[in-house]
């Protein structure tokens, strides 16, 4: 239980989450890369949004995934709500509606 903790901790402490594999400067898997561009897209610097790289502790890896029953990554967060994968924030965007949920979490 003590890594739910630590996620909520981390969800409810940073408005902005990205759960990925690897870090932005350095994305280990191509869908993770496509997310940070999109937050990039969005006007974000990667000092904007918190990037934990799930590759570093299996304890996280294994956590976030069920904390979200959502098995795949990266997984975006705002304000604790799980926005979901590169795909859907790709189409978010395209929509103008990314931009939008990420202006209001930063207020």
């Amino acid at each position: 239980m003590e890594i739910l903790d630590q996620i909520r901790q981390t969800l409810h402490e940073n408005a902005i989450v990205l759960y990925m594999k690897g870090t932005p400067t350095f994305p280990q898997c191509g869908f993770s890369g496509k997310a940070v561009q999109v937050l990039r897209a969005c006007g974000l610097t990667d000092k904007d949004f918190l990037a934990v790289n799930v590759l570093m502790d299996p304890a996280i890896n294994e956590g976030i995934r069920q904390y979200a029953s959502w098995p795949t990554f990266p997984q975006l967060y705002l304000k604790g709500e799980l926005i979901g994968g590169s795909d859907i924030m790709t189409e978010l965007f395209e929509k103008g509606d990314l931009q939008k949920h990420i202006a209001e979490v930063q207020g």
